[in-house]
């Protein structure tokens, strides 16, 4: 067999939430007509204009051993799609061939029985995908390994913390017999350690194992360490099917486009434990809520303020709050967390926040940038990842550029030099 994947046309779609998407009480809604012996579809026939289509018009082509990233905006269709892949769902049109088994790790318990233990729950995912009970047991100690829960693998999976479950989740995907793999952003429950071992054997099996991947994230980071292709999902739709960068470079360009110059605003749930209500890129001497179209405009010599506010709904472990400024081309320029700070490194207790960090001027090079917001308890949970959230521009003026010559790298600083006779 051979992990190899095909979408043709595929659409996926659900009402909207109308009386007319529910059962019909009246009979003859659905009723055989007497006279012409046809069934009758009632009112749902008139209302497919009304449906909201998750996927639309979704057709692309993977083959044996590539990594696929698959990214897009919260609701644009991602988890539809690796659902439909799994064949959890099915699509309301097209069709999807997949050659080999496919493993998913969707959600967190996915495919787990919550009164079975760790160690049944690994012979029963074996099982479903076709695997002899000897041919598990060969490589149960590797999972158990690679999970980390060793102590707790006899222990119901229902007392496992939802870390724990994602580890064994992807440990059993990872490393039973399957040739397509499917991973959505799930892998945010676990810890940063766990989730560059998870990148790493996801590698591994592409390269060695001949394994395909599909692998849905919020972070940027790991897609472009990881992918080589790219997939750009908006509102549905396939926007971008690109190498990596160039997907990436889209994907931002599609969230920058949502805002107004450098500030984001975002929707705050009053039960979550972390929401963020605000972030701004403000170069000096504009104000903080600055909203002109050049007020993401910022001069290569002026410092700039990065402006986090947000709010903790319940007291919380020492956590921080951070980000990643990526350059036009993808890669992370500079990763900072206010717990840089030793007086931001103790526990929150519920309340508004405001973090502010100063980039100094003669820092980066002329070019766009974007900010992706992070927010997290280290080695524990992540609380908020978000990419592309604004996106700025450091634009030289025609003195500056004719006085500075172009040159290589996306970090300018101005040291201090001193030159004198010797």
């Amino acid at each position: 067999m051979v992990g190899t994947l095909n979408d043709r046309e595929v659409a996926d779609g659900f009402g909207d939430g109308s009386r007319d998407d529910l059962p019909s009480d009246n009979a003859g809604d659905n009723a055989r007509d007497e006279t012409t012996g046809k069934r009758s579809v009632g009112s749902r026939a008139k209302r497919q204009n009304d449906y909201v289509w998750a996927l639309k018009d979704i057709d692309f082509e993977v083959p044996r051993g590539e990594i696929l990233g698959i990214i897009g905006r919260n609701g644009a269709g991602k988890s539809t799609l690796l659902k439909l892949l799994s064949k959890i769902t099915a699509p309301t049109s097209g069709r999807i061939k997949t050659k080999g088994r496919v493993a998913s790790l969707l959600e967190v318990g996915t495919g787990f029985q919550p009164e079975l233990t760790g160690r049944e729950n690994i012979y029963l995912n074996g099982a479903l995908l076709g695997m002899r009970r000897h041919e598990i047991r060969s490589r149960l100690d590797e999972i158990i390994d690679f999970s980390g829960c060793a102590k707790y693998i006899d222990t119901p999976v229902k007392r496992y913390s939802s870390g724990m479950t994602v580890r064994l989740g992807f440990a059993v995907a990872a490393h039973l017999d399957c040739e397509i793999l499917v991973v959505d952003e799930v892998l945010a429950v676990g810890d940063a350690e766990f989730q560059n071992r998870c990148i790493g054997r996801m590698r591994e099996v592409s390269a060695g194992g001949g394994k395909t991947v599909l692998f849905v994230s919020h972070n940027m980071g790991s897609v472009r360490s990881l992918c080589r292709q790219g997939v750009v999902l908006d509102r549905g739709e396939v926007v971008t099917m690109a190498p990596i960068s160039d997907a990436i470079r889209d994907y931002f360009d599609l969230n920058a486009g949502a805002e107004t110059g450098a500030h984001w605003h975002g929707t705050v749930d009053p039960t979550s434990a972390f929401a963020v209500e605000h972030v701004s890129v403000v170069g000096q001497g504009q104000p903080s809520y600055a909203a002109t179209d050049q007020s993401n405009v910022i001069s290569p010599d002026e410092a700039f303020q990065i402006t986090i506010q947000y709010t903790v709904g319940k007291p919380l472990p020492p956590m921080r709050v951070g980000f990643q400024i990526l350059s036009g081309e993808g890669p992370v320029v500079v990763e900072a967390y206010d717990s840089d700070a030793p007086d931001c490194r103790g526990p929150r207790s519920p309340g508004r926040y405001c973090s502010t960090c100063t980039i100094p001027g003669h820092l980066l090079s002329p070019g766009w940038y974007y900010l992706t917001l992070n927010a997290g308890i280290p080695h524990v949970e992540n609380l908020f990842n978000k990419a592309g959230v604004v996106k700025f521009r450091i634009h030289e003026s025609e003195l500056d550029r004719a006085q500075r010559t172009r040159r290589s790298g996306v970090l300018q600083p101005c040291f201090q030099w001193e030159t004198k006779p010797s």
